[in-house]
């Protein structure tokens, strides 16, 4: 397993570099006590105090001897480290002081250093870090987050249907993965409820199949299905969105870009499964072809589905793409989309909503979420709420006619193309960062990357090798 080139926030082992301290307040009067006494006035009279985030720049003999930065009294976080990169001196080179909590200051230093430069170059280069042996996991997952938030982040202009598709074929190719983009007759034909969300789009949907398998894992070794809605742009079709709404629907691929980088990381960490990744890449335009609403739609899985509101075109894509996967009976079924604003309006724009029948595997993606900064919430799929999707004149209805519980019905909805006894979760994540935070910049986020990272090697194990 090899590592890419390294992130611009990050130095060589060799790099000439100047200490970072990191403190805790319990730990505050002992490290102060080691100082030299102008350099203990000169923090004391700056009011440090060891909070989380607080930098203070120490002075030498010769300028700039080191820096201290406070973790707080609460979990030390890769949050914990995720202003260092803009918070110090820019083109700066740091290396911790002291071997605690490397991964997490790696991980944090690489998601604070990320932004968006494709039109506009970052303001300033940032400080890098000297990454200690270990923490390669770290970097990958760093480095497959910048991958993501990039996805998520490129204008809609320049990433539709085909160029989303063929990050897929590309990601494929650098790992010896194969993969399948299907479209045209064979589309209509294999993932017709997908096809008919796409068709007024000038760019045409596109499903793409990735499938690897471990090379030094056994016979008979776990699969893993990931299915990821892909929609390049949501204008909520006929039943149009507001402009206001409009305004972020260059990100309702994330969850596709998510699991896109969930592949990516199984291959390059060799987890001892086999993979298959499904991305549902179509855009909801409007046209006069357009799909309506009261229309009625075929899915792959033979049910049929009344349109309650052409905006739930999510879920009509994911139907599709669980029904194909499904019918390799894989071993875990995951999937993941910007599905609804209730989900939101529930649990605000950081916590993804987790659905799932299975009481085991919830406690499983819940402790992975806690033990990674990355937390998920389960929501119910409360089945009294199933008949609120009735139709009288197909299997099914998109939408419930009321205006509540709006998450839960997305995932009942859901459940119906996975079949009874198959392990599968739903992840309802909102994939984007309001405001700038330290390690969260404005913009894409890959939510719930780390928990589902974390579960699968909590499930699957890892095969030891380079890098593990």
């Amino acid at each position: 397993m090899t590592l890419g080139a390294l992130l611009d926030c990050l130095a060589s082992p060799d790099a000439a570099a100047l200490p970072l301290h990191c403190v805790a307040p319990a730990g505050l009067e002992a490290w102060r006590a080691g100082l030299a006494p102008s350099v203990a006035a000169f923090l004391d009279a700056s009011g440090f105090t060891a909070a989380a985030q607080q930098i203070r720049l120490l002075p030498g003999g010769e300028g700039l001897a080191g820096a201290v930065l406070g973790l707080g009294a609460g979990a030390v976080t890769p949050w914990s480290f995720g202003g260092l990169p803009t918070g110090l001196p820019a083109g700066s080179t740091w290396r911790l002081a002291a071997p605690g909590h490397a991964a997490e200051a790696v991980l944090g230093w690489g998601l604070g250093a990320y932004r968006y430069t494709r039109f506009k170059p970052a303001p300033q280069a940032p400080a890098r870090l000297v990454a200690p042996e270990g923490t390669e996991r770290s970097r990958h997952v760093a480095e497959v987050t910048w991958r993501v938030r990039d996805l998520i982040n490129a204008p809609p202009n320049l990433l539709g249907p085909a160029e989303l598709a063929e990050a897929v074929a590309a990601l494929a190719a650098a790992h010896g993965a194969r993969c399948e983009i299907i479209e045209g007759q064979r589309l209509q034909d294999g993932f017709p409820a997908l096809a008919a969300v796409g068709r007024a789009s000038p760019r045409a949907p596109r499903v793409a199949v990735l499938e690897w398998t471990a090379p030094e894992a056994p016979d008979g070794v776990p699969l893993v299905a990931l299915c990821g809605k892909g929609v390049c742009f949501d204008t909520g079709g006929l039943d149009l969105k507001p402009a206001s709404s409009m305004l972020r629907m260059k990100k309702d691929m994330g969850g596709a870009a998510i699991l896109l980088g969930l592949a990516e990381l199984v291959m390059r960490l060799r987890l001892p499964v086999r993979l298959l990744l499904l991305v549902g890449a179509v855009e909801n335009a409007v046209a006069g072809n357009a799909f309506r609403p009261l229309d009625v739609l075929r899915t792959r899985a033979g049910l049929t589905v009344e349109i309650g509101n052409t905006d739930a075109e999510g879920r009509l894509v994911l139907a599709d793409l669980l029904a194909c996967a499904a019918e390799r009976a894989p071993d875990l079924l995951l999937d993941c989309a910007t599905l609804t604003g209730a989900a939101r309006t529930a649990l605000g724009p950081d916590l993804p909503a987790l659905f799932t029948p299975d009481d085991t595997l919830a406690a499983l993606l819940q402790e992975a979420g806690e033990a990674a900064g990355d937390p998920v919430w389960r929501l119910p799929l409360h089945a009294d709420y199933d008949s609120w999707l009735d139709s009288t004149v197909a299997d099914m209805n998109n939408m419930s006619g009321r205006p509540m519980a709006g998450a839960i019905i997305g995932g009942l909805f859901l459940r119906r193309f996975v079949p009874a006894g198959l392990r599968w979760a739903h992840f309802d994540v909102y994939a984007w960062n309001d405001n700038n935070r330290p390690g969260r910049p404005e913009g894409g986020e890959a939510q719930a990357l780390r928990t589902l990272l974390g579960a699968l090697e909590t499930l699957f194990g890892g095969i030891p090798g380079p890098g593990r």
